[in-house]
């Protein structure tokens, strides 16, 4: 469904591939993803700056609730006057979010079906080389792309069969500082998935440790963030369980999959805690001071100008 976005995004990735990232796939996935999360930086500042602006009125919105609880015609129409005097849309956080998501999604796909999306097999032909893998733990459904290249370079004798099929070219390059990214972190080295010994199966338990760890940073940093909005309010108990939780199912899935997807939501997290450092920097206090300066006004006033905020 989301093809005419995937398409173009892994011609755009093989390009990297070929020509910037020296026929490195771990250094095509980080140049790609820094790359297509800039693009999407200018949407990102526009949701923060909506929900930062939703989250200064908060106050006044809860006085408008509690004020006109017995009257929710007059409590919407209120709400809409705080709304429009503060120039803040109730869905203008949701939409810049609406359209990343379909690139977002596109980009994951790109990254894990590399011979789909790169290299232009067709899913038939993918289906075919993959029959062709032994049965065996080196055989993951939904990860067929990577799996077929990890298992033809690991077994290079066997191209021959399949030279109609599969080129020497189209196995991508996915050492990566050690780390073969075609590979399936796990705990314990004797039950490593996809081959490999020695200091790179230690070296692979980096991938889901690092997913985990800069998820939680990401989630901490985001929080710190947003929780500065409003500190009248307690911080939402849902937001420390997302602290915790989040961290912990990045590190667990990146266990499930192999480390070339480990390796794009470690990039795609660091990117995320230098992109929310610079709009805290360079948005919202730059938003903020305005507001101390008068020219915004975060809150409701009445008619004789005074505020009508909680005292």
């Amino acid at each position: 469904m989301l093809d005419f976005i995937a398409i173009p995004m892994g011609a755009v990735l093989k390009f990297i591939y070929d020509n910037i990232a020296f026929q490195n796939y771990g250094v095509a996935i980080i140049l790609f993803t820094v790359g297509i999360k800039t693009l999407l930086l200018p949407l990102t500042i526009k949701q923060v700056q909506a929900t930062s602006k939703m989250g200064d009125i908060q106050p006044q919105m809860q006085e408008i609730q509690n004020k006109y609880k017995d009257d929710k015609e007059k409590q919407s129409a209120e709400i809409m006057k705080l709304y429009q005097e503060n120039k803040v849309s109730p869905a203008g956080g949701c939409l810049p979010l609406l359209i990343q998501m379909p690139i977002l999604f596109s980009l994951y796909y790109v990254i894990s079906q590399p011979l789909k999306y790169m290299i232009g097999k067709s899913p038939e032909f993918i289906t075919q080389l993959y029959e062709l893998i032994p049965q065996g733990s080196e055989k993951i459904a939904n990860m067929r792309d990577l799996n077929i290249i990890t298992y033809f370079s690991n077994h290079p004798e066997q191209l021959q069969s399949v030279s109609d099929l599969l080129k020497p070219a189209d196995l991508l390059n996915m050492n990566f500082l050690g780390i073969n990214l075609g590979a399936i972190p796990a705990w314990d080295p004797s039950h490593y998935i996809n081959g490999g010994s020695g200091v790179d199966t230690y070296l692979l338990l980096l991938i889901p440790l690092l997913s985990a760890l800069t998820s939680y940073i990401s989630v901490r940093y985001s929080m710190k963030g947003t929780s500065k909005t409003d500190e009248t309010q307690k911080q939402p108990s849902m937001q420390n369980n997302m602290a915790m939780i989040s961290p912990i199912m990045s590190g667990v899935i990146s266990f499930t999959v192999p480390a070339g997807l480990g390796l794009y939501w470690i990039v795609g997290n660091v990117y995320q805690i230098a992109q929310q450092a610079f709009i805290n920097l360079f948005i919202l206090k730059k938003q903020k001071q305005k507001i101390a300066d008068g020219a915004i006004t975060p809150i409701h006033k009445n008619n004789q100008g005074k505020e009508a905020g909680v005292r």
